[in-house]
């Protein structure tokens, strides 16, 4: 059932980023070109996003858990750490640069085009190094879910 609903939410997610091209870098670019033509669609489709998505982490903050029952640990939400800061610079600077994100990625490598083929490959080097680097990962659990 875990799988179904998991496809299901990976088909809404890439239909909501073709309907809202967002999977289009050159549209993606033109809202971070906040000194020239910038286009704000992208924070429509942000904010569309949060919409949805507030609810589901209430739920979780407020149960510690999915609908399904089954236990989420949620980030902290306070602590910024250099690491938070290094991987959101990193990743800020790939975006911005590319106009892709990992997300609309995977869904422009269906078209097979070299740009798409090349940021995935670079984001599976990217992932792969980091598993093999000793840094210390933390996770804070739910304050109901503490023993």
């Amino acid at each position: 059932m875990g799988f179904l609903i998991s496809l299901m939410a990976g088909i809404l997610f890439g239909l909501g980023l073709l309907v809202s091209r967002m999977c289009d870098p050159q549209r993606v670019l033109a809202f971070l070109d906040v000194g020239g033509q910038w286009n704000p669609a992208l924070a429509f489709t942000m904010a569309g996003a949060i919409v949805v998505a507030a609810p589901a982490f209430f739920w979780v903050r407020r149960h510690g858990s999915n609908v399904r029952r089954q236990s989420v640990t949620l980030p902290d939400r306070f602590n910024i750490d250099k690491s938070l800061l290094g991987g959101s610079a990193i990743f800020g600077v790939g975006w911005g640069l590319s106009g892709i994100c990992p997300g609309p990625a995977l869904l422009l490598l269906t078209a097979g085009t070299l740009p798409s083929i090349v940021f995935i490959a670079g984001l599976i080097a990217g992932m792969t190094l980091l598993r093999a680097l000793p840094l210390r990962r933390t996770a804070v659990p739910h304050p109901d879910t503490t023993p």
